[in-house]
C-alpha cells in the first residue's frame, strides 16, 4: 500500500513557528515517524513540501499514479487555494486533509476550508499526532474496515 503525504505552505517552517500553535517537531521529523508507522503498518509513505501553490499541485498530479491514498495538508492553501481544490477534486483515490491546529478555533477566515468538502475526512488540532491518525485511518479504510 502506498501513500502520498503532501504539505503546503510554510510547513517547512515546523520547529520554527509559533510553536505553541504547531509543537516543536520539524516536518522532517514528523516525516519520519510516519514512515516508520507506515512500516509497521504495512504501507509505504512518500512525502513532499512546497511553499507554491503550483508545485504542490505538479507533485501530485505526477506522483498519484499507482497510490492508494492521498494525506494532505494545505496549510493555508485550504482557505483559497481552488486551484488545488480542483486539482484534488479530480484524483479517485481517498484524501483526508490535516491540520495541525485546530482551525475552527483560530481566526475566523481559518474555519473555512475549501478543500474539506472533496476529502473523505478532515482531522484537526491533534498536532503532529493528526498524521498519524489520518495514516491509520485511511490503511483502515483501504483495507476495507468501514468508518461506521
Amino acid at each position: 500500500m502506498r501513500i502520498l503525504v503532501a504539505n503546503g505552505p510554510n510547513l517547512n517552517m515546523l520547529g520554527k513557528r509559533d510553536k505553541a500553535i504547531y509543537g516543536d517537531k520539524t516536518l522532517p521529523e514528523i516525516e519520519a515517524i510516519m514512515k516508520k508507522f507506515a512500516r509497521r503498518l504495512g504501507a509505504e509513505v512518500t512525502t513532499f513540501q512546497s511553499n507554491s501553490e503550483g508545485e504542490l499541485i505538479n507533485f501530485i498530479q505526477s506522483n498519484i499514479a499507482g497510490m492508494d491514498g492521498l494525506i494532505i495538508n494545505p496549510g493555508a492553501l485550504s482557505h483559497y487555494g481552488l486551484a488545488l481544490r480542483d486539482a484534488l477534486a479530480d484524483i479517485v483515490v481517498p484524501i483526508i486533509e490535516v491540520h495541525l491546529s485546530n482551525i475552527y478555533a483560530r481566526e475566523d477566515w481559518r474555519a473555512k476550508s475549501v478543500i474539506a468538502p472533496i476529502v473523505k475526512g478532515q482531522i484537526t488540532g491533534l498536532g503532529w499526532r493528526g498524521y498519524l491518525a489520518a495514516l491509520q485511518l485511511l490503511i483502515s479504510e483501504l483495507n476495507g474496515e468501514s468508518w461506521e
